[in-house]
Order: structure tokens, then sequence, then C-alpha cells
């Protein structure tokens, strides 16, 4: 068995990576971070044009119809580079689309975020973080052939730039009773906007909905199937999240590694003392183990295996609890300086913190491993 990447595969991470230091360089990624977009768009169209934003959208659809392990490979190295982008949103949004809509849905939507014309986002959280049906409470109303939506989501993912919103909310009274619709920015009662984050790479706002009449053909699923579908899409959320947080760990155990290699106290290099070896040592061991878990989880996603939501849950709870901890080692080792905005690591400790709690913390994918696993 092969447990390595096509040469397909090395060649679009040459090629992303290539592009990337080219364009989006630590100091250009502050400069995009601190905009007010919050990212270039004369990049994200590059990188549509390259085929990088479309990647896991078929073919017909405009899209490169490539698969989810082919997609990890770009993700680990926008991870490196703290790139700012919609990326992960998009995706979302249009694995969606895909998967949940039919053929006439998939016509409308799937084109323009394939060439990034369009971008989209998932909004799921309300006021609290509970990621079960419990936690829905934004309610659709139905009248006549038209499902009236009125709430407001909080913390989506680029909820300022995004121009279609796929939706979750109750659509019964109780238990699993849920749906999700594609909401168009410019409808009417629909507004979105930015808040303050503590990584400005990756932007998080709310989204109002004041009576918002969304039509029966802009609903992907509804009732029985709903809830199901919401969760694969936090199941996909999650090990998209997870990806990047690769390339990102890799890349700040580097910066890390090479100030170690060249920090001098006492007229010697750091780099020698068994207080820096062990924890830069440990956070290599880190990176590796949930490495392969998120390699493992992307395959099943990819080959639909039966423990695909297990695999998943495995690398976000390691990666959540392993990822934050080796950005703070990350600016311990670099002694106060770590701190200062002058210093790159600062921005790691950032996407640790960010990535997180995003489709579910440590805690609530240990306890989706217990039961998924029957304990």
């Amino acid at each position: 068995m092969n447990f390595g990447f096509t040469e397909e595969q090395d060649l679009l991470r040459a090629e992303v990576r290539k592009f990337l230091d080219a364009n989006a360089s630590l100091e250009e990624v502050r400069k995009q971070a601190e905009g007010d977009s919050g990212f270039d768009p004369k990049l994200w169209k590059q990188m549509a044009e390259l085929g990088f934003v479309g990647l896991s959208i078929p073919e017909a659809h405009g899209g490169a119809g490539l698969d989810l392990v082919t997609l990890l490979v770009l993700l680990e190295e926008t991870g490196r580079s703290l790139l700012p982008s919609p990326l992960l949103s998009n995706v979302v949004a249009s694995q969606a689309i895909q998967q949940f809509g039919n053929e006439e849905q998939r016509g409308r939507w799937l084109p323009g975020l394939a060439n990034g014309s369009r971008i989209g986002t998932f909004a799921l959280l309300e006021q609290g973080d509970d990621l079960s049906p419990e936690g829905l409470c934004l309610e659709g109303k139905r009248d006549g052939d038209e499902t009236i939506l009125h709430g407001r989501k909080l913390f989506v993912p680029d909820a300022g730039r995004a121009d279609l919103f796929i939706v979750a909310y109750r659509s019964g009274g109780a238990g699993e009773e849920c749906g999700l619709a594609v909401v168009e920015r410019q409808a009417k009662g629909v507004s979105a906007s930015d808040s303050p984050a503590m990584d400005l790479t990756k932007r998080l706002g709310s989204l109002e909905l004041d009576d918002v009449r969304v039509a029966g053909d802009c609903i992907l699923a509804e009732s029985g199937g709903g809830w199901s579908a919401i969760q694969r899409l936090i199941d996909l959320g999650a090990a998209l999240v997870t990806a990047e947080s690769v390339g990102a760990a890799e890349a700040a155990l580097e910066i890390t590694t090479n100030f170690a290699k060249e920090r001098e106290q006492f007229d010697s290099k750091i780099g020698r003392y068994q207080g820096v070896k062990h924890p830069l040592a440990e956070m290599y061991v880190d990176i590796e183990s949930y490495k392969s878990l998120v390699y493992y989880a992307f395959w099943a996603l990819d080959e639909g295996a039966e423990d695909a939501a297990l695999a998943i849950s495995r690398a976000k709870a390691y990666a959540s609890e392993t990822f934050p901890m080796l950005g703070i080692n990350g600016v311990q080792l670099h002694g106060g300086v770590g701190y200062t905005w002058e210093y790159d690591i600062q921005l790691y400790l950032k996407r640790g913190k960010w990535m997180r709690p995003m489709y579910g913390d440590a805690d609530y994918h240990y306890d989706r491993i217990a039961q998924l696993g029957g304990l």
C-alpha cells in the first residue's frame, strides 16, 4: 500500500509553495491581514485562475474535480504561510451545495464559487458553542413555498466578505429537525459584518437575518436529513482547519528552531541547551502525530469510509490540544521578544488560538470519539 502522495500532488505542492513564496511572504501577509477586507482580492483572483479555489469542485461546474487529499496538499501550504483568504469557508460552502443540492442548485452556485467571483461560507453558531441540534435556535417558519428566517448567527467565518451563506436553522420543534438554506447577501433583510478578533488572518463576523424569505429552490436539506447534513459539514470544517494547522505548526517549529540556532546567551547558542532541545523535539513529535491522523481522515473522507467521522475527531482533538500549546512554547523559547509584533512567532500563536474552537474544541471531539466508539 502506498502511504505517500502521488507525483502530481507533489508537483502541486511545489507550485503552490512557489506561488505563495512570491505573493504571500509573512511581511505581505501582515499587510493583507491589516487591510479593510482582510485579504488581497487580486491574489484571490489569481488563485482562482490557477485552479486553487475550485480545486475540489467538479469540472462540470468550473472546478478542477480533484479529491480532498489533493486539497489537503494546498491547505498545508496556505497554513504554512498563514495566508489570509476565504478559502476554507468557500470549500465548506461549495461542498454543502455539491453534496446536498440538486443539479439545478449546483449549476446555479458552484461556477461562481469555483472561479472566485463569489465567496461562500457556513453560518452555524449562535449564542453558545453547542454543536448539537439543541444549539440551533434560529427557526425557519414555513409560509407557503417559502421559509422565513429570523435571527442572528455569530462567529461566521469570512462573514464580511461572503456572497453566499449556507445557513443552518431549526425546521421543527425538537430533535434533529433542522435544515440548510442558501441565503444570498443581497437578499432583503440580510446584513453581515466582521468583528474584532485576535487572529487578523482569519476574519469572523455576524450574520443578521431579519425575516429573510428563502424560496424552496434555495433549501439544500431539511427535516429528517437536515442534522445529518449539518454534522457532515462540521466534520468537513474540522478536517479543513486541522489540515491548515499542519502547515502552520511546521512553520512555527521551523521559525523557533532557526531562532534557537542563532540566539546567543552567555556566549553560546541557546539551541545547544537541553531546556531548548527537548521542547523542540516534543513539538516535532506532536506535529508528526496529528499529521498522520489528518492524512488518514482525508483519505477516509474521500473513500467514504465508515470511520471517517471518528478519524476527523481524533485528528481535530489532538491538534486542538497540541497546536495552541506549540504556539505558546514557540513564544516562550523566543523569550520576551516572542510576544512583540515584530516577531513572526506570535502570528502562529494567534492562529492556534483561532483554530482551537473552530468546528469543535478538544473536549467536543474527545466526547464524540467516545460516542462513536460506543463508550
